[in-house]
């Protein structure tokens, strides 16, 4: 599977991924949600500044650690352990404070020429598809979650 990873703007998550200061990424809920314990060592994570719509680099995954009923102790340790690699604002610490943790460690990261995303009204931040084609204009496929499902 491959993974495509809305980052946030206003916090330039894409910028600080792409100067190599930021090579974790993190996702969080009260349940496991996507991309909970559906990313894999050696995926392919592609990256798009939120509101673009310009897909513009990708990364290997090269460590994926998942948390479920943390506590609000648990939840500031695990995110203060791997600061260095995520690069948190206070303000994104206390978005991701949440129980149900997903830390995305990647690496081989590489700028490509920008895709075209193709958007459609249902997508979440996180999406789980078969290949990048498949949300790209031109060669994308109607999205539904059924490549999210657990296994």
């Amino acid at each position: 599977m491959v993974h495509l990873v809305y980052c946030d703007n206003k916090e330039k998550v894409l910028e600080k991924i792409l100067d190599g200061s930021k090579t974790m990424i993190v996702r969080g809920a009260a349940g496991r949600k996507i991309p909970h314990s559906r990313v894999f060592d050696d995926e392919i994570l592609y990256f798009m500044k939120k509101g673009s719509k310009k897909i513009s680099a990708k990364a290997r995954v090269k460590n994926v650690q998942n948390f479920l009923k943390l506590t609000d102790q648990e939840i500031k340790e695990t995110l203060e352990k791997n600061q260095d690699k995520l690069m948190l604002s206070e303000k994104q610490k206390e978005r991701w404070h949440k129980k149900c943790l997903c830390l995305i460690e990647f690496d081989n990261l590489e700028e490509i020429t920008p895709l075209d995303f193709d958007h459609q009204g249902n997508m979440d931040d996180w999406l789980i598809i078969e290949k990048i084609e498949d949300v790209v204009v031109g060669t994308s496929i109607p999205y539904n979650y059924e490549k999210s499902k657990f296994k």
